[in-house]
């Protein structure tokens, strides 16, 4: 079955737990993709100034689903823009804001916004994800489109907080795990797979021909929908159950195992 899309998440994916890739063996891949007519898709939760970062060359050519699916980018175009209203956005801030031990970055198309008075620590952390990330005082006097909430809380109280906020506002936007251990808020449906969707209705391609690789509760709508979807041998169990293909270890250059694979048209490919 040959492929036509590959979509990859980043942290604990693409990436290694350096945050680098070997990027001479990826480009002379994407070049073999252009050769065979696949699009090169970046599906992350992460900012999208951060993730063009990544592919100084290439950024123009490629699509991203930034931000869990709240912002796409095609090749340069601006292609798709979620939008909490500022009824549901102060709705958000009012609950989260409740939280103990909750540090919030409310996720804009502009910059990613961040409480000044949160520790040094966090703003080095949050820096990392957001290349654009500015602090202030409140979250109340921002002008911005926001699409998501990021949360940075204890791990022992992330799954309790996750139910908590289903139960809570899951009517508004929807928690799910972030590929580095925190929690995402991102608006109902506006998730990795229909931005996926998207970016397919506009090349005519179908699922069957998506090769998709993740690692994280965010990458599960996206695995399930690609016909190839590949799930990180470094990945929790229950994210490995989502689907029969694994590829190796993001810190084993796994990704561009499978893409090599793809490119040759071997098995499951061939």
């Amino acid at each position: 079955m040959p492929v036509k899309m590959i979509a990859v998440d980043m942290d604990g994916t693409f990436l290694n737990d350096d945050k680098r890739y070997n990027r001479a063996r990826f480009l002379t891949q994407y070049a073999r993709m252009k050769e065979q007519g696949i699009r090169f898709v970046v599906a992350s939760g992460n900012q999208y100034w951060q993730l063009i970062s990544f592919f100084p060359e290439i950024a123009s050519e490629i699509a991203f689903v930034a931000e869990n699916g709240g912002w796409i980018v095609c090749e340069g175009e601006d292609l798709y823009n979620g939008a909490l209203s500022r009824d549901q956005y102060a709705t958000m801030v009012d609950h989260l804001l409740t939280l103990p031990d909750v540090e919030i970055i409310a996720a804009g198309k502009e910059k990613g916004w961040t409480l000044r008075r949160y520790n040094d620590s966090f703003h080095r952390m949050a820096a990392k994800y957001y290349h654009r990330l500015e602090r202030v005082d409140d979250f109340f006097t921002i002008d911005d489109t926001f699409f998501k909430f990021a949360l940075n809380l204890p791990d022992n109280r992330l799954q309790q907080t996750m139910r908590d906020l289903q139960k809570k506002l899951g009517d508004i936007m929807v928690p799910v795990t972030s590929g580095h251990g925190s929690i995402d808020l991102i608006i109902p449906g506006l998730h990795k797979a229909n931005g996926l969707r998207i970016l397919q209705q506009r090349w005519g391609i179908e699922d069957r021909e998506v090769l998709a690789f993740g690692d994280g509760g965010n990458d599960t709508e996206m695995l399930c929908q690609a016909g190839f979807g590949f799930v990180m041998a470094n990945a929790p169990d229950n994210i490995r159950a989502l689907t029969c293909y694994e590829a190796p270890h993001n810190n084993q250059e796994g990704v561009l195992e499978i893409i090599e694979k793809a490119l040759n048209g071997e098995a499951p490919f061939a």
